[in-house]
């Protein structure tokens, strides 16, 4: 599938990297995800050795994501360091409430914060883009409290913007399907442990194999409700395609399974969320 740049696209480019050259060092949160991706090959781009790709990692963080991270930034010589981070540790954010995203990327800065303290570099840059401001993202408050900087937002780029230029730089993962967190998977109220998210992390894996591409398994206690792409439903519904996601996902340790009929939808898990509690969480 082709992504040809439309009128302004490079403009938007020219921008954020005269935004990263201002910058006198720069650590870049970075997850392998598309913005990160992309956000952390500009600004090398922009600043040479005077970046630092930062992955933190954790038991949220599945592991083939973590290599194809790693194998991204070694493929354009992103200098990249690994981190790990505590989150598992709060209580907060074990207990999964609407807040837990917070605690998370509170984190992930504070991490990168003691980075920052003994080392030469001087700010901390985060992958929020255009499309990010109207959604529900409490991490941009933990964002905000250690002053992150959000170039690909201030150059106005949006998700589709940074999908066509990452496409015009020849970086691979120009269409990889976003995913969050491992930990967003599982329901609000639920506690979050490394048990459930090897589950996930194992079920989803599986049906990568299977050949689907945009999955989630949403974790409601012992029942595992699958989201795929809509497109690709017809296939899943497929009684012999049924049966093997249903071994696959019964072997991970979900006593029960469930495919959505409604396909998948990112964020599904926070319609289950009162307004109270998203307004407080913000």
């Amino acid at each position: 599938m082709e992504s040809p740049l439309q009128p302004g696209d490079l403009e938007k480019q020219q921008t954020l990297f005269s935004l990263l050259k201002q910058q006198e060092g720069l650590l870049v949160a970075y997850s392998g995800g598309i913005d990160s991706a992309y956000l952390a090959w500009a600004a090398h781009q922009a600043l040479g050795e005077k970046m630092l790709a930062v992955i933190a990692d954790s038991p949220s963080l599945p592991r083939t994501h973590l290599a194809d991270a790693v194998a991204f930034a070694a493929e354009h010589d992103i200098p990249l360091r690994i981190l790990e981070t505590s989150e598992m540790e709060n209580p907060a954010y074990v207990q999964n409430d609407a807040t837990r995203c917070f605690h998370c990327k509170d984190e992930l800065f504070t991490v990168m914060q003691r980075e920052l303290e003994t080392s030469s570099f001087k700010a901390i840059a985060y992958g929020r883009n255009l499309d990010d401001s109207g959604d529900f993202r409490p991490g941009q408050r933990a964002a905000a409290n250690h002053a992150a900087l959000a170039p690909l937002a201030d150059a106005q780029l949006d998700k589709g913007t940074i999908r066509r230029l990452a496409h015009a730089a020849g970086l691979r993962l120009w269409d990889k399907p976003a995913s969050a967190c491992l930990s967003s998977r599982i329901q609000y109220g639920q506690p979050v442990t490394r048990e459930t998210l090897t589950r996930i992390e194992q079920s989803e894996e599986a049906l990568y194999q299977l050949g689907f591409q945009q999955v989630r398994v949403r974790a409601h206690d012992d029942l595992a409700r699958i989201e795929i792409a809509i497109e690709d439903l017809p296939r899943a519904f497929n009684i012999e395609t049924v049966k093997a996601i249903s071994a696959a996902v019964h072997a991970a340790g979900f006593q029960f399974v469930s495919i959505d009929a409604d396909g998948y939808r990112s964020g599904s898990m926070n319609d289950l969320l009162p307004a109270s509690a998203i307004a407080a969480a913000k």
